[in-house]
């Protein structure tokens, strides 16, 4: 039997509910560029209908806190917006209102809390101890949205998930150029140093001999900046590692000069006053399922389904300024 997974940053779902996770149906103004409130619900309900999927890693969920519930608010949504995912489920929650959880459908999907644990990586709530700028001294870094590990009993067979939302690289708060390009090269530190402890909880799950997929927003993707050529290759390289105990997603291959490259995320640079597409989102598999995957990028402009549905298309433009991955599997050799 096949498995249909996706996943899809929602930008800023929290602040669609209010206080007591109720969702915020109004045609109040929000950031979204002259998108409202209702307007933005709407969008995301149709879309997430539209990818249909059994399990869906849902990247800047509402917030859960000792006064708020993601799992509430998530499966309110789901009832409001008539979608089969009407479960959810967190890991470790976080202190920045975007929450990591996984929205799926009860009658295909059994998920189990699973977070792993090492002497190399700890768990992911926890704190790890890696020298970050050369001076021989362990900064402690600590992941701000905890990755989401999860057991999954899926049509497809069990896997193994990790969800991620990889800290960003921009530049918030600088001052001028010069302090710009200081946060810069310490955020792009930071993110490498997630990525490696990241690709070292990958390694511990492969040698459980787990079918494997790593998924979310990494913040990252080859050749996406200049950093690169400072630091040698990206986040997104690094979790993917390589021989035999590779990650694949064939989005995630380094582009070619002059080559189409695909991409899951569309932003304003209001500097420029345009329009600009990064690849940012990925589904990684173990090599055990990729003869077994295929991906779908639901990109507004350049995915069919989007191109023939008019509705679908602004949806997606509205829903959030990231679009969804969709990685269907097959089923294993030995199911019938």
């Amino acid at each position: 039997m096949s498995f249909r997974f996706a996943t899809w940053n929602v930008e800023w779902f929290n602040r669609l509910f209010h206080d007591d996770d109720t969702i915020d149906h109004t045609t109040a103004a929000f950031s979204r560029y002259k998108v409202t409130k209702a307007r933005q619900l709407d969008a995301i309900g149709k879309v997430m209908r539209a990818v249909d999927a059994d399990a869906m890693l849902v990247i800047e969920a509402p917030d859960d806190t000792r006064d708020r519930s993601t799992r509430v608010a998530l499966e309110r949504f789901a009832d409001w917006a008539g979608l089969r995912t009407s479960r959810a489920v967190l890991g470790f929650s976080n202190a920045t209102g975007q929450e990591i959880a996984l929205m799926y459908d009860p009658a295909r999907v059994i998920p189990r809390h699973k977070p792993g644990e090492s002497d190399d990586a700890p768990r992911f709530d926890r704190t790890l101890g890696m020298d970050l700028d050369t001076d021989l001294r362990a900064e402690r870094l600590v992941w701000s949205k905890p990755p989401l590990e999860l057991d999954l009993e899926t049509p497809a067979g069990p896997l193994h998930l990790i969800g991620v939302h990889a800290k960003s690289k921009a530049a918030h708060g600088a001052t001028d150029a010069q302090d710009a390009l200081r946060i810069n090269i310490l955020n792009r530190r930071k993110q490498l140093a997630q990525c490696i402890w990241l690709r070292r909880r990958v390694d511990q799950r492969l040698a459980e001999g787990r079918d494997l997929i790593v998924a979310g927003d990494f913040n990252d993707g080859p050749g996406l900046d200049r950093f690169e050529t400072l630091f040698g290759r990206s986040g997104v390289e690094i979790v993917l590692g390589d021989g035999a105990n590779a990650l694949w997603d064939p989005n995630a291959k380094p582009p070619r000069l002059g080559a189409a490259v695909p991409s899951t995320a569309r932003f304003w640079d209001n500097r420029n006053k345009r329009y600009l597409n990064a690849l940012i989102d990925f589904a990684m598999v173990s090599q055990s399922l990729r003869d077994r995957a295929q991906w779908t990028i639901l990109h507004p402009f350049d995915a069919p389904q989007a191109a023939e549905d008019v509705a679908l298309r602004n949806a997606l433009l509205d829903a959030s300024d990231h679009f969804p991955v969709v990685l269907d599997l097959s089923g294993s050799p030995t199911q019938t």
